[in-house]
């Protein structure tokens, strides 16, 4: 079972096992280890995501900037340090199976840190077009410099027993045949846990192709996507900004501009402005959706109640200006509802952010005309952007986000007039937190109260988008859309 239990802090870990982890004296005289730069960060940031569970995406930038002020530390360093920490993280699962078949112990009782530069050196050998020598001598001398030259001749000794054969290679070996166990075989070629296999194959239906290119695509390095906000920006100008090679509209969103690999959004007057920013495709067309959703009577007051950090807020709140609407982004954490202010901060139209808790809120029952409810969840659908929490969640973590989703569609419904519409909305495609939670809030299961509302059908509101199934409600996919998973259900209170 692929759920790598490689994380598992031990004082005796990396002390034993073959090849030897201490090594021993040579009588050769001794030479410094070499300090490289984007290696050493790369290992930073891994040990970050490690010891306090912290998100690359988050960790990452701060240490590039770092390393940059320092005046040696260039694009191409940074693009190969973030190749190193991304590719590490998504391919875990799959060298961690390499690895465990090139020593004589459990991975639990090698040291993380061990676990860490064996891994990122895996990723050099086998996910890279670094050649085999430079990969092996590059990570011997950051495990000397990290480590100490002891666990360093370790490391040396795993990693040119992983040099001797290719991906496909060690696959071959490590990976259980299709036929005898496909979702352990899924598993570990395409590095995710067997239990996040099985909820994402429940949830496209089935079809050994599908599951595939499913996971393929979360191990793929995502674009970055801007969103140009109504009346601040114009996909014209990022266009223009960006340059013919440094750019392309989005797929399906009208406000998304595709930006050139390497590209850095900072850079552009728009963004730094807060008139665009960097917005998942998905993400745009679930805001629209809601806001071209068909509405009797008035229009003028939105809500966002789960507001953080703002992205969604920001362009709804621009597409309400241009209606003459207000929305209130409501967002449960303080610091969170900071963020949501800065993103909305010169939207043209008026707007309110509060710090209030969704399930027990402020405002009076049937006070809006429009609600999206983006609720917490697992994350499962951005785990292109966020490889490590593949690894974080456990199956028991949806019994927890449970009553949460439900009180807060719950609220929501309460919270728009008759007539209003109400989007659900969940960056996860697990069944568990999509359907089934908007069909036992309408019907009343688990003791609380049905809701007296329709289904509306999303499709038509995202016009040019293929593959959107049967409907009524929205499930989009990166194999599919290019888009994280994100989910959609629009709903109308009908009493």
């Amino acid at each position: 079972m692929n759920d790598s239990p490689r994380r598992s802090p031990n004082p005796k870990a990396g002390k034993g096992g073959s090849p030897n982890p201490n090594g021993g004296r040579t009588g050769k005289p001794y030479r410094r280890p070499k300090k490289d730069p984007v290696r050493i960060l790369a290992f930073e940031a891994l040990r970050a995501v490690d010891e306090r569970d912290a998100y690359a995406n988050l960790v990452l930038p701060p240490l590039l900037r770092k390393a940059r002020e320092g005046g040696n530390f260039d694009a191409r360093d940074a693009a190969l340090a973030t190749e190193l920490v991304y590719g590490t993280l998504r391919r875990q699962g799959t060298y961690d199976a390499i690895i465990a078949a090139c020593i004589d112990r459990p991975l639990r009782e090698v040291d993380p840190p061990v676990l860490d530069v064996l891994a990122l050196g895996a990723h050099q050998l086998l996910g890279t077009r670094i050649p085999t020598h430079a990969a092996v001598s590059a990570s011997v001398e950051l495990a000397r410099v990290v480590l100490g030259d002891g666990r360093a001749k370790f490391v040396n000794a795993v990693l040119r027993k992983i040099s001797a054969d290719d991906l496909d290679g060690w696959l071959e070996k490590v990976a259980p045949s299709y036929e005898d166990d496909a979702e352990d075989h899924l598993a570990v070629v395409h590095s995710h846990p067997r239990w996040v296999v099985s909820a994402l194959w429940d949830s496209l239906g089935g079809g050994r192709a599908g599951i595939e290119d499913l996971l393929e695509a979360d191990n793929e390095r995502p674009e970055v996507t801007l969103v140009a906000r109504p009346g601040r920006s114009t996909t014209d100008e990022l266009l223009d900004a960006l340059g013919e090679e440094g750019g392309l509209p989005g797929r399906w969103s009208p406000y998304a501009v595709r930006m050139a690999e390497g590209g850095e959004p900072g850079a552009l007057d728009a963004v730094r402005e807060g008139r665009a920013g960097v917005q998942d495709e998905g993400s745009q067309l679930v805001a629209a959706a809601l806001a071209n959703a068909p509405l009797e009577g008035r229009d003028e007051r939105w809500l966002d109640g789960c507001a953080g950090p703002g992205g969604k807020a920001a362009l709804l709140a621009a597409l309400a200006a241009g209606r003459g609407a207000a929305l209130l982004a409501s967002e449960k954490q303080p610091h969170r509802a900071r963020l949501v202010e800065r993103a909305l901060a010169g939207n043209p139209g008026p707007y309110q952010v509060i710090a209030a808790d969704g399930t027990r809120p402020p405002w009076l029952p049937g006070s809006f005309d429009r609600v999206l409810v983006d609720v917490p969840c697992s994350g499962l659908g951005a785990l292109r952007r966020r490889p490590e929490a593949r690894w974080r969640r456990r199956p028991e973590d949806l019994e927890g986000f449970a009553p949460l989703q439900r009180g807060l569609l719950r609220e929501a419904l309460s919270a728009v007039r008759v007539g209003g519409v109400v989007g659900y909305a969940t960056c996860s495609p697990h069944l568990a937190e999509t359907r089934i939670v908007v069909e036992d809030v309408l019907k009343g299961r688990g003791g609380a109260e049905p809701v007296e509302a329709e289904w509306i059908d999303v499709r038509p509101l995202m016009p040019g988008v293929a593959g959107l199934g049967d409907g009524p409600d929205v499930q989009l996919w990166p194999h599919l859309h290019g888009t994280d998973a994100m989910y959609l259900a629009l709903l109308r209170r009908t009493a």
